[in-house]
């Protein structure tokens, strides 16, 4: 018979356990504030509250300049080729990127070929190393 292992709460489950003892311990505590304590941080609180519904008011009126550029709607006043540069620019790098990409594929290719040529050309080989299978391991490791 195999004993049940205890599972282990989980950050959500812990965080929530901490939550209720602590608003348990504000709510205990707040029964023996004294009144005049007790309404100083009710007026606070609604001061605070009366402050934070200014603020959406004033970010919801806040007016963002909107202008069209190529059919699209852009917030702000950027200029059209900064716009352009924007759209075109990703494309560009990005081709770029291939074609330096292929080129060094291309040289890396050419140095090995270039090697195994030299080695041909500056070792004595027999001529039956060129029919042998093996030809390219012995040029890999050649004998001391």
């Amino acid at each position: 018979m195999t004993a049940a292992r205890p599972t282990r709460p989980s950050v959500d489950q812990l965080q929530e356990r901490l939550a209720r003892r602590l608003a348990a311990d504000v709510a205990e505590r707040a029964e023996r504030v004294p009144h005049d304590i007790a309404e100083r941080l009710r007026v606070a609180r609604e001061q605070a509250l009366l402050r934070a519904r200014r603020q959406r008011q004033a970010e919801a009126q806040m007016v963002w300049p909107v202008r069209a550029a190529d059919g699209a709607a852009v917030l702000g006043a950027a200029p059209a080729w900064w716009v352009r540069l924007g759209v075109w620019l990703p494309p560009a790098v990005l081709l770029g990127g291939l074609f330096l990409i292929g080129q060094v594929h291309e040289e890396a290719e050419i140095r090995a070929a270039a090697e195994v040529d030299a080695a041909l050309l500056a070792d004595d080989l027999p001529p039956v190393a060129f029919h042998d299978p093996g030809f390219v391991e012995f040029l890999k490791h050649p004998e001391p």
